[in-house]
C-alpha cells in the first residue's frame, strides 16, 4: 500500500512563487549561520558539497564551491560523488522524508557527512492551538491547517533508516514576537510556509475563526503587547559508513565490569568540592 500524500506539491510551489516576491528569510539564514558554525568544528575540508534548498540566494557564497539545488522528488546527486550534503529547511515538506535522506547518503563518499535541517515537533504549538479551539468552538471540528511536523525522537530514527553511522538528532528553538496572529500569518505566507496540505480545506473560511483566533492567541501566549510564536529547528548529521569510524564494542567484550570499576573509584573527600586556595 502506498504511503500517504501528506503535501500538495503543486501547491507548496505556488506558494514559494509568492514568497518569493518579498521573502522573509531570516529562519533560512539563522540555520545557514548554525550550520557554517557546525561545520567550522569539523576537523576536515570538503572540498566536493551541495545544498538541497527552495532558496538559494541564502546559501550563494556560503560554503566555497558548493552546488545548490532544489528539494525535488529526485534530487539531482549522484552516487558517491559528495563528501557533504546539506539538506536545508524543506525536509518536512517532503511526501517521502526518508527517501529524500537515502538519496543524500547514497550520494556520499564513505566517510562523507550528511546534514539536514528541518521544522520539528513544537514549531508553531501556539497557532496550532488557538486554531484548533477557535475552529471547534464555531465550527464543532477541525481542519488541516498547519502542517503536522514529528518530534525529534522520532527524527532522530530516520538517520538510521537512511544507513547513516554516528547519528545525532538535537534540536533549538526561536522565539519570536509577533504584533498579531495576522502579522504571524503574513510572515508565514512571506516564508513560503502557509497551507499546503493535500487534505486542506479547498473553500473559504470564514473571517470569524481568525478573529477568535486571534483573540484566543492575546489571552494564552502573550510576549509583552504581542504575541509570542515558537519555531523549533531539529538538525540531522550522520556520516556514510566507513572502516575508520568508531563502532560500538561488542555486548560481553569489555575487560572490566562496572561492579569493578566502581569498586576501584576513590571514595569522594567531604568539603573539598568547589574550594578554593584562599578558603
Amino acid at each position: 500500500m502506498s504511503a500517504p500524500i501528506l503535501t500538495d506539491t503543486a501547491a507548496l510551489a505556488r506558494n514559494r512563487a509568492r514568497a518569493a516576491r518579498q521573502p522573509a528569510l531570516f529562519l533560512h539564514e539563522l540555520v545557514a549561520d548554525e550550520v557554517q558554525d557546525r561545520l567550522s568544528e569539523v576537523k576536515r575540508t570538503f572540498t566536493d558539497v551541495t545544498i538541497v534548498t527552495p532558496w538559494p540566494e541564502v546559501w550563494a557564497g556560503r560554503i566555497g564551491g558548493a552546488r545548490i539545488i532544489p528539494d525535488a522528488e529526485i534530487l539531482d546527486l549522484a552516487p558517491e560523488s559528495q563528501d557533504l550534503v546539506v539538506h536545508a529547511l524543506s525536509l518536512h515538506w517532503s511526501n517521502d522524508p526518508v527517501g529524500q535522506l537515502i538519496q543524500c547518503a547514497r550520494a556520499l563518499r564513505p566517510d562523507g557527512l550528511m546534514m539536514a535541517v528541518l521544522f520539528g515537533g513544537q514549531t508553531l504549538s501556539e497557532l496550532r492551538a488557538v486554531l484548533a479551539q477557535a475552529e471547534s468552538e464555531m465550527r464543532g471540528g477541525l481542519a488541516p491547517r498547519v502542517l503536522p511536523m514529528a518530534e525529534i525522537r522520532d527524527l532522530g530514527g530516520l538517520l538510521q533508516r537512511s544507513g547513516l553511522a554516528l547519528p545525532v538528532a538535537d534540536s533549538q528553538s526561536q522565539r519570536v514576537a509577533y504584533r498579531d496572529l495576522f502579522h504571524l500569518m503574513r510572515d508565514l505566507r512571506d516564508m513560503g510556509e502557509v497551507n499546503a496540505l493535500n487534505d486542506r480545506l479547498r473553500r473559504f473560511t470564514g473571517r470569524g475563526i481568525f478573529l477568535r483566533a486571534a483573540s484566543l492567541y492575546g489571552e494564552h501566549f502573550p510576549e509583552g503587547d504581542r504575541i509570542a510564536a515558537t519555531f523549533e529547528m531539529v538538525y540531522l548529521t550522520g556520516w556514510k559508513p566507513h572502516e575508520s569510524q568508531q563502532k560500538p564494542l561488542r555486548p560481553g567484550s569489555a575487560a572490566h565490569s562496572l561492579a569493578e570499576a566502581l569498586n576501584a573509584a576513590p571514595p569522594l573527600t567531604s568539603g573539598a568540592i568547589g574550594r578554593s586556595d584562599s578558603d
